[in-house]
């Protein structure tokens, strides 16, 4: 699965996205977010508040309770505001 990160996310993450095999049990945005924020430091800094982070599967705005399913793209970023 490719994850795309996005504003203070990519930077905190140190890469604009990466290709995981997700372990199993993984199965919303939620369960991702607390898998990466426990796998290593970067994770942990970055997804701290995981309420405040935003998630797109296939392009569409999802909760953390969204299945992932067979999605072959998860897009995590900030809250964003519009101007």
């Amino acid at each position: 699965m490719r994850i795309a990160y996005f504003a203070w996310v990519r930077e905190r993450m140190g890469v604009a996205e990466e290709m995981v095999a997700l372990p199993e049990g993984i199965a919303t945005v939620g369960d991702l977010v607390g898998w990466l924020a426990a796998r290593d430091a970067r994770g942990a800094g970055a997804f701290a508040e995981p309420h405040r982070i935003r998630a797109a599967l296939g392009g569409a705005m999802v909760g953390p309770e969204a299945l992932i399913g067979d999605a072959d793209e998860v897009a995590l970023f900030p809250p964003v505001t519009g101007g």
